[in-house]
């Protein structure tokens, strides 16, 4: 069986002149000033969000003693964020393509914003929480309206592969940063440092957008399809909930098991009404092509098994080769500089290679990267191990990032673009949120915390190779039966 090799992108700057040449796309696009400026404010606005996930981890227990909150509240400081930011990002998706998408990004910058301030201002339990809620609202709303302004400013081609390479980096780049910096900025300024570096990035951005960004939106306006709307974003808030409940209190509480069961049932009910309603929400046809359910497929194993990996390299370093946190920062910081390169990389194998293939090749290195950390032990001469291995894991780990987003959203119609790019960065939210509750539980409940992470481990690299080899199926060139 052989694999799609030809790009899932097509070059803009190839002829138009009927029966002429073709020109090969260009590696490395020129882009003007105002293109630059443009992706600048959208990439910064992604690193912020991304930087949002994992700057607080850190400072969690400095957080809990300063506001008094109790250790099993101290969940809701992620939970509160998690909720709406990956519950509501399908609805603000498909709002931007029908009333406005530069609208749209701008509120939600303006809501980032104004709910770092809270949170870093909070003055007891209930304002962090609610400043961490609006955080994530802020952040389903900016996701997806930026991912979408930027795949509709940037041609089809080599523009838009570089352009979602730098974003595809700096996201990566963002939450690596997170927990380096968020030990940093508690140490040495306080937990709130961390909400207000959030409330800087917001400001610096949010003046920048309006004179850069175009307007688009559908030509026509449809209704919005409220029953999909309804069920679909209380079947993301019931499940996200129920994982990332289940990740520190296990699956058999009762709310953990009664919300697991309403998401899924909404979700189905979801499916129902999208294919009864003139205008849904989710084009089930859209669903069906095969670089759309395929491609998110690999971005939903490859997010989902790399948060695995980062979580419990954290714990066996830090639990086992008593690394300090210092330390421990400095292993990821290898990490993210090694994805930087990556993410220069990653657009010139998608020009040579196809978005589809890069998929296949991304998740089979990250794949087989994984699977050397079986090999860990409790000596030192360990910490050089994990170091390369995550490292190189991660390079593959950022060329899935990018090009499952170029797989997932290539072919779509403009009009399309929020959805499809929705449905992209709900995956991504999703697979960050699963991973951890399905497999990292596995290592913590442990007796033994070695052999508990090399079980994870093991598992994790069997997952990801076993999607690239699904994903190279799903996406296989389909022959005609016969030549003409």
């Amino acid at each position: 069986m052989a694999i799609d090799t030809t790009s899932s992108t097509t070059s803009s700057s190839t002829s138009t002149v009927p029966g002429a040449p073709t020109t090969p796309p260009l590696d490395n696009p020129r882009m003007s000033t105002r293109d630059r400026l443009v992706l600048f404010v959208l990439c910064a606005a992604q690193f912020m969000v991304a930087l949002d996930f994992s700057v607080l981890n850190v400072a969690l227990p400095v957080l809990g003693a300063d506001l008094g909150m109790s250790q099993s509240a101290l969940q809701w400081a992620v939970t509160a964020f998690a909720l709406p930011s990956g519950g509501f990002l399908l609805l603000f998706g498909r709002i931007g393509d029908l009333y406005g998408r530069r609208k749209l990004f701008l509120t939600g910058l303006a809501l980032f914003a104004a709910a770092s301030v809270l949170a870093t201002l909070a003055w007891d339990p209930a304002s962090f929480l609610a400043g961490r809620a609006l955080q994530g609202l802020g952040a389903a709303v900016i996701v997806p309206s930026g991912m979408s302004l930027l795949t509709t400013t940037f041609a089809e081609g080599p523009a838009r592969d570089r352009a979602l390479g730098i974003s595809g980096t700096l996201m990566s780049l963002g939450f690596t940063i997170g927990v380096v910096a968020g030990g940093i900025l508690t140490d040495a300024l306080g937990w709130r440092s961390t909400m207000g570096l959030l409330a800087i990035f917001a400001l610096i951005v949010l003046p920048l957008a309006p004179g850069l960004l175009p307007e688009s939106r559908t030509p026509d306006r449809p209704h919005l399809d409220v029953p999909g709307a309804v069920t679909v974003t209380g079947g993301l808030l019931s499940l996200i909930y129920a994982l990332t409940t289940a990740a520190d209190h296990g699956f058999t509480r009762v709310d953990v098991i009664a919300t697991l069961v309403a998401g899924l049932a909404l979700l189905t009910a979801f499916a129902v009404v999208e294919s009864r309603t003139e205008a849904p929400l989710v084009s089930l046809p859209m669903l069906r092509r095969r670089t759309v359910a395929w491609g998110n497929l690999g971005g939903l194993v490859t997010f989902s098994m790399m948060s695995t990996v980062i979580f419990v390299l954290t714990l066996y370093l830090q639990e086992i080769l008593r690394l300090s946190a210092w330390e421990t920062g400095l292993v990821f910081g290898v990490q993210g500089v090694m994805s930087v390169i990556a993410g220069t990389l990653t657009p010139r194998f998608v020009s040579r290679l196809g978005a589809r293939r890069t998929l296949v090749v991304s998740l089979a290195g990250q794949g087989a990267f994984i699977a050397t950390l079986v090999f860990l032990d409790a000596h030192t001469w360990s910490v050089w191990l994990a170091t390369a291995a995550v490292s190189l894991a991660s390079m593959f780990h950022l060329g899935a990032i990018i090009s499952y987003g170029l797989t997932a959203t290539s072919g779509v119609p403009d009009e399309e673009q929020g959805l499809a790019t929705g449905l992209v960065t709900s995956t991504q939210q999703v697979g960050i949120t699963i991973g951890i509750p399905l497999l990292g539980v596995l290592a913590t409940t442990s007796g033994d915390l070695l052999s508990g992470t090399r079980t994870v481990l093991a598992l994790d690299a069997g997952i990801v190779l076993a999607a690239a080899a699904l994903v190279a199926l799903g996406l296989r060139t389909r022959r005609a039966a016969h030549s003409v």
